[in-house]
């Protein structure tokens, strides 16, 4: 996958247009999160609340029929870190809080968690445990064998 600076100024731009939808407020009252949307075969990214209204979008030529299958796994870099230089911005969004930004497949299938802010927390994509399955498997074996 393309990873150039016109690819990564487009998610960065696409990113600012959802920060405006939702201007900081001193006593928020939208409740959403921000479900984020790629799709291979168009190039699009786009952006849905929790009602799918669409809140952006833009269409990024280099992913045009993309058919990698490492391409939501590049999508989640790239988002999470365009996400993190932004967290500042994004934890002032007029948002009530715990949100997220969620990366969905064009099936609207959860790919991964990119950026989950609470009042205390934030957590910024990947997992917070990585080996936790494991070792419950692991726990679970000990218990039951």
């Amino acid at each position: 996958m393309d990873k150039s600076s016109q690819v990564v100024a487009q998610i960065e731009r696409f990113v600012r247009k959802v920060i405006q939808k939702f201007p900081p407020a001193d006593e928020p009252d939208v409740m959403t999160d921000i479900h984020v949307r790629a799709i291979q075969e168009s190039g699009e990214l786009r952006a849905y609340d929790d009602d799918d209204n669409e809140v952006t979008r833009c269409v990024v030529e280099q992913w045009i029929d993309n058919k990698d299958e490492t391409f939501y796994d590049e999508v989640t870099s790239l988002l999470r870190g365009i996400l993190t230089s932004n967290s500042d911005t994004i934890l002032s969004m007029g948002l009530l809080k715990p949100f997220s930004f969620v990366l969905e497949n064009d099936d609207k299938e959860s790919v991964a968690e990119l950026f989950l802010a609470d009042d205390d927390t934030i957590i910024l994509g990947g997992d917070i445990m990585p080996e936790l399955d494991k070792e419950l498997d692991d726990f679970f074996k000990k218990i039951f064998n």
